[in-house]
């Protein structure tokens, strides 16, 4: 294992850093779709299906296969939803789209508004659209693509305004459409007795990255759903800051908090999932990798027939040459050989004797290729007295 660490290069260490992430990220993954239970699981029964395969169980193995073939299917339906949201943020990621930059004026605008909305108790509900595309989530609306402003929003949100209880989607700068349906949650959790504003806020906030403020009608206050998360704003004030965040800009946006359970629990993960990208690199990169050892291995003489005595076996020692994977090299010592030779033709006067590989008794797994020599000679002596000692 020592020399296995000692031979990684830069190269080995990117992919074993590459490999680390995306474990890593697949664990992020199923923490934030809820399938960290199921994930386990699978884990065990591709921990089962190793010692099947090492254990040579073709069975057991077969069905395995089979089990896995039709699992990737039924994960790829279970998970669809969740699947489609990860591929669009991988694209939004490598295709670098990055939120609109608008000043400072757009988030005031929006402030301004809003509070105004919350003092009079006019209901609300405006998106500040993220990086990941919204179009398959929602429905309907009128396209507008105005500039945002105090003046616009709150005529949009005028009870007396025809599209009043949609959505009104913001990018960037631009309010890009009005009357937009919102898909709705059913985490009732979360929700309460709150109604289907903020359903469509928290529903938006499960599936995408935008920012959803809600204005409730019956209790003038301010609410923000974001990542998954429905919260209540103590002050109007904490409602600029967010707003700041989500459109990118510098503000005075107060850094978020990470809880020190969910850090720790980040770095677990991230040392779980380099432990097992090291782990699975040392198994099947070096460790996979076919090479030959030579071992000095005892002869070990057997059936030699009463009345002679063993003197010397010319040479004591043999090279057996194995073949087989590093890591099974790496952990097998020449102790775990013998070469086994049968005397018995001794009292035929034989005394030179041919080894091969068949001669070798080992149970390590690896193939044996060649004996050197291939001949030793038994320096045997004839006893005068050929009944066996007493006991």
């Amino acid at each position: 294992m020592i020399e296995l660490l000692q031979g990684i290069s830069l190269t080995d260490l990117l992919d074993i850093t590459v490999v680390g992430l995306l474990i890593w990220g697949l664990l992020a993954w199923a923490r934030q779709v809820g399938a960290h239970l199921a994930l386990v699981g699978l884990a065990l029964l591709v921990a089962l299906y190793a010692v099947a395969l090492q254990l040579r169980l073709q069975l057991t193995v077969w069905i395995f296969q089979g089990f896995f073939a039709v699992l990737l299917v039924l994960l790829a339906v279970i998970f669809q939803d969740d699947l489609r949201r990860l591929f669009e943020q991988i694209a939004a990621l490598g295709l670098r789209r990055h939120r609109h930059q608008p000043g400072t004026s757009s988030a005031a605008a929006m402030y301004r508004a809003l509070a105004t909305l919350a003092r009079n108790r006019t209901g609300a509900l405006v998106v500040v659209v993220g990086r990941e595309p919204l179009d398959r989530h929602v429905a309907g609306g009128v396209r507008l693509e105005g500039r945002v402003s105090e003046e616009l929003l709150l005529s949009l949100f005028d009870p007396h305004s025809p599209g009043h209880d949609g959505a009104v989607l913001v990018q960037g700068d631009r309010v890009v459409r009005f009357a937009v349906h919102l898909p709705l949650s059913t985490d009732r959790d979360q929700l309460g007795p709150r109604g289907t504003r903020h359903a469509a806020a928290l529903g938006l906030a499960e599936r995408t990255d935008a920012l959803a403020v809600v204005v409730s009608e019956e209790r003038g206050t301010i609410s923000i759903a974001h990542r998954g998360r429905l919260r209540q704003l103590r002050e109007a004030t904490e409602l600029i800051d967010e707003l700041q965040g989500q459109l990118g800009l510098a503000g005075r946006r107060r850094p978020h908090r990470v809880p020190n359970g969910t850090r720790w629990r980040h770095l677990l993960e991230a040392a779980a999932a380099f432990l097992l990208a090291t782990a699975g690199w040392l198994a099947f990169v070096p460790g996979a990798a076919w090479e030959h050892a030579t071992h000095q291995v005892q002869v070990q003489v057997q059936g030699l027939p009463l009345g002679y005595r063993l003197l010397e076996v010319v040479p004591p020692t043999l090279e057996v040459t194995v073949v087989g994977p590093r890591r099974h090299l790496l952990l097998t010592t020449s102790n775990a050989f013998r070469v086994v030779v049968d005397a018995s033709p001794v009292i035929h006067g034989r005394r030179i004797f041919s080894v091969d590989p068949s001669a070798v008794r080992h149970q390590t797994g690896l193939e044996v290729v060649d004996v050197r020599p291939d001949r030793i000679q038994l320096v045997v002596e004839t006893l005068s007295d050929p009944s066996p000692p007493p006991r």
